[in-house]
């Protein structure tokens, strides 16, 4: 079962879940804003962070 009103994550606004193009955002709007968060990292999943090493293209294997 769907849950009929549902808070917008950006907003807190509450929507209509199954007539909300968006979802589960209110607006193309409020979607862009956390695509935003996302691109400059506000927004992370968290995990080992992810080595830098510029020489890391010399270290792979041959045909991979």
């Amino acid at each position: 079962m769907v849950p009929k009103g549902v808070k917008c994550p950006t907003c807190r606004r509450e929507i209509d879940w199954s007539s909300s193009p968006y979802r589960p955002f209110c607006s193309e709007r409020c979607k862009l804003i956390d695509l935003g968060a996302w691109l400059t990292e506000k927004h992370t999943i968290p995990g080992d962070p992810v080595p830098t090493d510029p020489d890391a293209e010399t270290h792979r294997e041959p045909g991979k």
